[in-house]
């Protein structure tokens, strides 16, 4: 398959279309199906007019941990161009980081996840660029989680973060280009001069590893194609004081607290309610790991680790929500919520920004029923938006 950027590479005439100064937003996984990073493509194909880069959050070269980690502006040493950060002292680009650029491509692979941030990145962009001449060209790339399971709660707006600005479920379906053409659609208050350049041969049905392509971190703590999968589940876990795998080489697979015993927690405690849960598609390891930083950092923890055995039947927005349900209960006190500050929220619990919601949080501490979680993902209307959008 082709990804935007092999497309762009391979058609001369869609290059010359593109007559101005050109910028570039991408980071670590921003590259053609050669490896080939897209700076290199852009300085190859615009020479002296290829004159900025800007970097999402964990920055251009993807080196930054965690959240609230900010990354400066520099001077590319081998590009010698501006590099800005969009995840710095701005989320927004100001006007002068975009003076004398005429079209700016995004090269990003999201995830296909509400919380992660990428997407965000891009419709701040869109909001920034409108009516101001310049052109948005999204290169566009697969949907690791597919484009055609949905999962989750859709956010409520009350809970708007960075990591969930617009009225989506957690498990959203799209490619980061339908991303931005939904944003244009339903979202934004003023159009922006958008192009999509569309892969090739990429259906809707495929996983990443169904691609043929190679997996590259798009973020410091998804090392692979595996993690992407975790993802949706293991990421409620950022909310509260159990260790979500950071400062391991399993991030974001796996989850563990020093109470937790791991055999005795699985086989005493919570085999039995997987059983009644009828979750499948999954198998939950007992593990013990020690964090080398962030929560827990130092500590042995007892915890599991989340393996995928039929991609068809796995719920991972499902299985996070019974999981935080089953250690808050187990834990008891030794179970803390993680508090504020989050994502630059200095007020609402993180696990609600998480969630988008705050319900969910209480559904947990009221022992839910699994039937409950029912009631959270009305998808009605967002698949309907969904079908009015998709270019694939």
């Amino acid at each position: 398959m082709s990804l935007g950027l092999d497309v762009l590479v391979a058609d001369g005439h869609l290059q010359k279309t593109f007559r101005g100064n050109v910028a570039l937003l991408a980071h670590n996984a921003s590259v053609d199906s050669s490896l080939v990073h897209a700076a290199v493509r852009l300085k190859s194909i615009f020479g002296t007019r290829f004159i900025k880069l800007f970097g999402p959050q964990h920055g251009f070269t993807t080196d930054a941990q965690d959240n609230m980690i900010e990354t400066d502006h520099y001077t590319h040493s081998y590009f010698n161009i501006p590099v800005y950060s969009l995840y710095s002292e701005v989320r927004v680009p100001t006007d002068e980081m975009l003076e004398g650029v005429d079209h700016l491509f995004v090269d990003l692979q999201d995830i296909g996840c509400r919380m992660y941030t990428y997407i965000y990145t891009l419709t701040l962009l869109l909001e920034k660029c409108s009516n101001s001449g310049i052109e948005i060209i999204v290169l566009d790339r697969p949907n690791p989680l597919n484009g055609v399971d949905l999962e989750g709660n859709i956010l409520d707006l009350q809970f708007e973060s960075f990591i969930g600005r617009h009225p989506i479920p957690v498990r959203h379906g799209m490619t980061i280009g339908e991303v931005a053409l939904m944003h244009q659609t339903y979202w934004a208050k003023e159009k922006a001069n958008l192009k999509v350049i569309k892969m090739q041969h990429w259906n809707r049905h495929m996983y990443f590893d169904d691609t043929g392509l190679h997996w590259l971190l798009p973020s410091p703590n998804l090392g692979r194609t595996e993690s992407s999968l975790t993802f949706p589940a293991i990421v409620l876990f950022e909310g509260t004081n159990l260790s979500e795998g950071r400062g391991t080489t399993q991030a974001l697979e796996i989850m563990g607290h020093p109470k937790i015993e791991p055999f005795s927690f699985f086989k005493g405690y919570l085999e039995a309610k997987i059983k009644q849960s009828e979750l499948e598609g999954f198998i939950l390891r007992p593990i013990t790991f020690i964090p080398t930083f962030q929560k827990q950092m130092d500590q042995v923890c007892g915890g599991l680790q989340l393996h995928i055995t039929d991609r068809t039947k796995y719920k991972p927005w499902r299985i996070g929500q019974f999981l935080i349900r089953e250690t808050y209960h187990y834990l008891g006190d030794d179970f803390e919520w993680l508090q504020p500050p989050y994502e630059y929220n200095y007020t609402q619990e993180p696990i609600d920004i998480i969630n988008g919601t705050d319900k969910l949080r209480h559904w947990i501490t009221t022992n839910g029923s699994m039937e409950a979680l029912n009631d959270f993902e009305d998808l009605k209307n967002y698949k309907l938006q969904l079908e009015d959008i998709k270019i694939y």
